[in-house]
């Protein structure tokens, strides 16, 4: 009997996605690393970042990040999206990510969507900070990504979960890690009224007549990124019902908003949970003939 071939499916989730890193740690101490790893969007990247062989600097980077440090990459867009990303996709680029597919130590995809056409697009060749750029693009976020005369966006919005890539892939097992088993939670804002800079300001200026002035309102990212994550939970749900994953890893992170990208200890750590509560699963699987043969 051969081992079974392990394909493990990172799913979506923004700053949720530092979980992924957890269940990765988790697995190969374990002595069941994954054989293929598809990804999408910040799964992309965590995915693409441990075939390239970098996971341990991509931890200890995660859980030295500060509010200040997140901050310090939003390099705002004019078009396309709030933010252009050239500043963080450089830098991740260069620490974190191989140059090419034909480099990584695994197979490896990820997947996009077609702006313009709504289709899935599997993307497993060609380089590969490109490939993670159009994975990641959170629509009014972040600017699409254009990759060979297509503007690709965050792979979410059409597969959030990308089991049926790993299957694609002749995987014998798939996990699947879901990031938004856990409802969203909105945290509301009220406008500051004091303070003489330009924000107080404009703020003020917005709200002069008004008459809910000081009601809590979510920020304009919030909204982006909580609506966004409610419609990629409803596709996940719908594409988990057809193309079941062997493995189902849901870490618990409904106290995590999606841009907290600092916070990453905590969701490290609650990705280890989720995957030690699954590995007696797991591990039944493997025993399994019917995936050993």
């Amino acid at each position: 009997m051969t081992r079974p071939r392990i394909g493990i499916a990172l799913g979506s989730g923004s700053a949720r996605g530092w979980a992924h890193i957890g269940v990765l740690r988790v697995l190969e101490e374990a002595g069941l690393a994954p054989d293929l790893i598809c990804g999408t969007s910040i799964g992309a990247f965590v995915g693409a970042a441990y075939a390239s062989r970098k996971l341990d600097a991509l931890e200890e980077w995660v859980s030295s990040l500060t509010r200040r440090d997140v901050l310090r990459f939003f390099d705002l867009g004019s078009t396309g999206g709030l933010i252009k990303g050239e500043r963080l996709l450089h830098f991740i680029g260069e620490r974190f990510l191989a140059e090419d597919f034909s480099q990584l130590d695994r197979p490896f995809a990820c997947v996009a969507t077609d702006l313009s056409s709504g289709r899935e697009i599997w993307l497993k060749e060609g380089a590969l900070g490109e490939a993670v750029r159009a994975s990641i693009a959170l629509p009014g976020l972040l600017v699409p990504h254009n990759v060979a005369g297509r503007f690709l966006v965050d792979g979410g919005l059409v597969n959030p979960v990308p089991v049926s890539l790993c299957r694609a892939l002749e995987a014998d097992i798939v996990i699947a890690v879901d990031l938004g088993m856990d409802t969203v939670r909105l945290r509301l804002r009220t406008p500051a009224g004091e303070g003489n800079g330009w924000r107080h300001r404009v703020g003020r200026w917005l709200r002069r007549n008004d008459t809910v002035a000081e009601t809590p309102r979510p920020a304009i990212t919030d909204v982006l990124t909580n609506a966004l994550a409610i419609m990629q939970g409803r596709i996940a749900r719908s594409r988990l019902a057809g193309e079941p994953a062997d493995v189902m890893i849901a870490p618990r992170l409904g106290q995590m908003g999606l841009l907290d990208y600092h916070r990453g200890v905590g969701a490290i750590a609650n990705g280890r949970k989720a995957a030690e509560h699954m590995l007696p699963l797991l591990n039944a699987l493997m025993e399994t003939p019917a995936y050993a043969d």
